[in-house]
């Protein structure tokens, strides 16, 4: 089952990206943009995405996996076997570039051999399903800096690695841990440099995936679009593959 672009028309959700790179440190949002940068020691880098300019980028597909109400956490892993990625999504306003505190930056992705929760199966493997794992989302904190840890995505029939993104502002906490109502500002998706996404898919669990890999430039969502269709900026944590990866973002959103 793969996802299906659709076309959103309303002007209200239109989002714009600021691209990381050194010139971002002009940016009100630059000392965000460096939380938790990763250790020296860190041997691999993908090349800035684009220039650090207020970019529009379009609204892309919800796709057919989405569920209501999960979790707000900061961790979304749930144990399940990848390597890891240590997201760092900073939302700003799209007029004035002022980082934008108490959003709700939800995001959801398959887990490497290609299954969702809560949809086990459609990608041909057999694993507990509890309908949670890969889910959920932050609040940002008072730098716009929404800091959320998964795993790399694997990937499934027709699509390429990516995980889904979605902003809210004005959610309301629930006592189970979840959240309710609010206003959804952004619905996108977040997109992975091919030459990292190769060496990943060498490493186990990712090497037992059999389904063909549908790669960055034949997939039918991504659009080559950098940074402005949401390609993550990438830095390795440690000296192998396997130590893991950060992945980087600034969205500005509408508030209209």
């Amino acid at each position: 089952m793969t996802d299906t672009p659709e076309v959103r028309s309303n002007v209200a959700r239109r989002t714009v990206l600021i691209a990381t790179g050194a010139t971002a440190a002009t940016l009100a949002v630059g000392a965000a943009a460096a939380h938790e940068a990763p250790t020296t020691e860190a041997a691999e880098t993908a090349p800035v995405a684009a220039a650090a300019v207020c970019t529009l980028t379009k609204e892309m597909t919800e796709g057919p996996y989405y569920l209501d109400g999960q979790l707000v956490r900061a961790d979304i892993s749930e144990g399940k076997p990848g390597i890891p990625l240590k997201l760092a999504l900073t939302v700003v306003d799209d007029d004035t570039c002022a980082p934008l505190s108490n959003a709700l930056v939800e995001i959801w992705h398959c887990d490497a051999l290609g299954e969702y929760s809560g949809f086990v199966g459609n990608n041909g493997h057999n694993e507990p399903d509890n309908g949670t794992f890969l889910r959920g989302g932050v609040l940002t904190n008072s730098s716009g800096v929404a800091n959320i840890t998964t795993i790399y995505p694997g990937w499934y029939r027709g699509r390429c690695i990516h995980i889904h993104v979605k902003v809210h502002t004005n959610v309301t906490l629930t006592s189970d841990g979840s959240f309710t109502g609010g206003q959804e500002l952004h619905t996108g998706q977040l997109f992975f440099d091919e030459a990292i996404t190769r060496r990943v898919a060498t490493v186990s669990p990712y090497s037992t995936n059999t389904v063909t890999r549908t790669t960055l430039a034949q997939d039918s969502i991504y659009d080559d679009g950098g940074a402005a269709s949401g390609l993550l900026t990438l830095t390795a944590l440690g000296s192998s593959t396997s130590a893991g990866y950060g992945g980087k973002l600034t969205l500005g959103v509408e508030r209209g």
